[in-house]
């Protein structure tokens, strides 16, 4: 019986193809996870893949040292939803809620009247002065320990109107993989966020892998005192910081003390931090999260009330920002999809 035999040179040639594959990061190990699988094969994670690997590829031009491979991350709109409400703004309604029994005033004062009446929609849309007397009102009067346990407590019943999901569960797959993928490399993850940084604290780690000496938010004052002699720190009805716009780059600096090589943001509450952290002659990559997808999440930029994107829209492709397009580049945007 005649037998074909193989062509060496095929072998040959297919062999080559293959070690180029595998060390040009292309073909994976068996039962290794190729990083980002939420993500599209498209520019996007292309890009994002090509500087991170450059920055651990000794030798070469964009590798940065294991000590500088600071990440910074946006929250609200970049991490976990922020439509149709801002999840932290949905908590102080939840507490207004909550406290009106102890409140009888509340009945005929402003902001809380309209919260107690089921219209707190012209609150949301920027009256400054009454968002502020709603965050003092609903977040201070406590410890810092007891505040802790409220926001625990909080997020393992709310739900997200629209999804009908738990808040814990809104958060962005494919960020959660990016999250990931850079601490694999090396990489420090922090968050940067307008948001209160005790409402984040005691959820980023099991949300994110973030503990909560990494993250950077608003702040109220606190004061140190002795109850029952007991040590703790009250938090008082005035706020101390507020961590949006121009007030990033200088809360980075202050609390890391170096500057981030990568950053990830969604409106123009983020471009100070997208400008700071991608000046300079050494590597960096700036990213911002373009939401487009009104099926899978909400659509919304430049007309909106909540996480607007306008500028930092027109500036991303002149500075050689990733716009990363949720419809266009993300496969899933929620665990929970099917």
């Amino acid at each position: 019986m005649n037998r074909t035999q193989p062509n060496t040179d095929n072998i040959v040639a297919a062999f080559v193809i293959a070690l180029v594959l595998l060390f040009s990061g292309l073909v994976f190990p068996a039962g290794a996870q190729e990083p980002l699988p939420s993500w599209k094969d498209a520019a996007a994670k292309g890009r994002i893949m090509e500087f991170v690997e450059a920055t651990v590829t000794e030798g070469g031009g964009g590798y940065v040292a294991p000590d500088s491979r600071i990440a910074v991350f946006d929250n609200d709109g970049t991490l976990w939803s922020e439509q149709p409400n801002y999840i932290q703004f949905t908590f102080m309604l939840d507490r207004v809620k909550t406290l009106a029994p102890l409140h009888p005033e509340w009945k005929v004062t402003e902001p809380f009247k309209s919260i107690l009446a089921g219209d707190p929609d012209a609150l949301a849309k920027g009256d400054q002065k009454a968002l502020m007397d709603l965050a003092t009102s609903t977040h201070a009067g406590m410890t810092t320990d007891e505040f802790d346990k409220i926001v625990v407590d909080w997020f393992a019943v709310a739900k997200h109107p629209t999804t009908g999901k738990s808040y814990e569960h809104m958060t962005y797959l494919p960020m959660q993989e990016l999250l990931t993928y850079l601490r694999k490399n090396g990489f420090r993850t922090f968050i940067v966020s307008g948001g209160g940084v005790e409402f984040m604290r005691p959820v980023s780690e099991k949300l994110y892998g973030i503990p909560p000496e990494q993250v950077i938010g608003s702040t109220i004052t606190t004061e140190y005192a002795i109850v029952g002699d007991v040590p703790v720190l009250k938090r008082l009805p005035k706020i101390e910081f507020i961590n949006d716009g121009k007030g990033k780059p200088a809360a980075i600096n202050k609390f890391i003390g170096r500057k981030p090589i990568f950053v990830a943001g969604n409106s123009d509450g983020d471009y100070e931090m997208l400008r700071w952290v991608s000046s300079g002659n050494g590597p960096s990559f700036a990213m911002i999260l373009h939401h487009t997808d009104t099926d899978r999440e909400v659509a919304y930029d430049r007309k909106s009330d909540i996480g607007r994107l306008d500028m930092a829209l027109d500036e991303a492709e002149r500075r050689n920002w990733l716009v990363v397009d949720m419809k266009a580049d993300w496969n899933k945007v929620f665990a929970f999809e099917k």
